[in-house]
């Protein structure tokens, strides 16, 4: 059972009772991220993320580790573009210490001056690590060429130079002013009662202020630009895109399934063309970021660099198919049962329960039933996702970002076209 509470100073409860299973996770949301930091900010959220489990008033770093792994419980953070997650996942009989170690670490965090030197260099070893995983680092890269100078183009972690720079005087004072209880959405899945929880929660978070609203940023415009960025490798990465959908556009079960034909899985057309076919890539794959103001619409491979313009053109060949193309009606019907599928799969933990709950109050604002997703995934017709894909695959809007063995000059925009 859905239920939603809105406390007095704006903070947000959305919890699913799920009597059957025997965990419940937790999750603090602030719907702040990457995007929301300006020039001089960048990576300072996925800092604090960090920070947040290094010490309380009342716990050290080892303390709260010891908590949680003393119930075999999971604590743990991420920070997207759009928003930042601190969660948890335990036993049933285990909520109230799941909610007092996330309430201590959101309320409570000293940000000590050695821990935040200690951090740093675990922060900037993470940056490194991006930096030598190619198949990583195309990712950060496309959108950097994709996005322009966009806040959306940075990567969430931050960059050498800026993380080098945070005090914890600014580290604070970017706590302070965006981590309030009007951005606040608490989520909540499995056995538990959501009454006795409010009144937890109430009494944990219940001082906590609201923040001064800031307004949105600039919506962003892509950049159908080619990036190549030489490096002496073993293999080429790209990384092929267009625009994409917001994450609340009418289209968007359409784009489910566009993206699902197109390279979710071992029977999409990437997949069978490029590897399957021809043996051209050992990963190949597409994904659909989608923002409030925003989307796109991405390939990936990994190829040699002799297989490099091959490529390129069997991705352009399946754009075209798509766009030119009405699909099956049994090939439709295969694809929205492994959409289908995986949806259902994927509820079969608490803890996916509990970011379909924040994610859904972040981006609609409201509670969309399973049935209500599964409708609209069957309402699909061929001729939306036609149009879909003429819309998408334009010539005009394709991007291009290529790491490995490569100079610039290599690659033309003509590799870009359907002709």
């Amino acid at each position: 059972m859905y239920q939603k509470t809105v406390l007095k100073n704006g903070i947000c409860v959305v919890s699913e009772n799920i009597p059957h299973i025997r965990s419940i996770s937790i999750g603090i949301w602030i719907t702040t991220g990457s995007r929301e930091e300006d020039s001089e900010e960048k990576g300072i959220s996925h800092f604090i993320e960090h920070l947040v489990f290094k010490g309380t008033e009342s716990r050290s770093a080892h303390d709260i580790a010891k908590e949680i792994d003393s119930v075999g419980g999971v604590l743990n953070g991420f920070t997207e573009k759009e928003y930042t997650c601190f969660h948890a996942k335990v036993l049933d009989q285990h909520c109230p210490l799941a909610l007092e170690l996330l309430s201590d670490i959101f309320l409570n965090s000293i940000f000590d001056p050695n821990e935040i030197e200690r951090e740093r260099n675990v922060v900037l070893q993470e940056i490194k690590m991006v930096e030598d995983t190619p198949d990583d680092y195309i990712h950060d890269l496309f959108n950097q060429v994709f996005w322009g100078g966009h806040s959306l183009g940075y990567p969430i972690v931050g960059k050498k130079e800026r993380v080098s720079s945070f005090d914890r005087e600014t580290i604070c004072r970017y706590f302070d002013d965006h981590y309030r209880s009007n951005h606040l959405i608490i989520s909540m899945a499995g056995s538990f009662d959501h009454a006795e929880v409010i009144q937890r929660i109430e009494d944990k978070f219940g001082g906590l202020h609201e923040r001064v609203e800031m307004g949105k940023g600039k919506s962003p415009e892509p950049s159908p630009r080619i990036g190549v960025f030489p490096r002496d490798l073993e293999q080429v990465h790209l990384c092929l895109g267009t625009k994409g959908i917001p994450q609340t556009h009418s289209m968007r079960f359409a784009s489910y399934i566009l993206n699902t034909l197109l390279g979710r899985g071992m029977s999409s057309y990437l997949f069978q063309e490029i590897r399957e076919k021809r043996g051209l890539a050992y990963s190949v794959y597409s994904y659909r970021p989608a923002y409030y103001d925003a989307g796109q619409l991405v390939v990936y491979a990994g190829t040699e660099k002799g297989s490099l313009k091959e490529v390129i053109r069997l991705i352009m060949e399946q754009f075209d198919k798509l766009r030119r193309e009405m699909i099956r009606e049994e090939e439709l019907k295969r694809v929205k049962e492994q959409l289908k599928g995986n949806l259902l799969l994927f509820l079969e933990s608490s803890d996916s329960w509990m970011t379909r709950l924040a994610q859904n109050e972040i981006y609609f604002g409201r509670y969309i039933p399973i049935e209500e997703v599964i409708k609209g995934i069957e309402g699909v017709t061929s001729e939306e996702l036609n149009q879909l894909a003429q819309d998408l695959f334009r010539e005009e809007l394709f991007c291009l970002t290529v790491l490995g063995p490569i100079e610039k000059t290599e690659l033309t925009r003509d590799l870009l076209s359907f002709g």
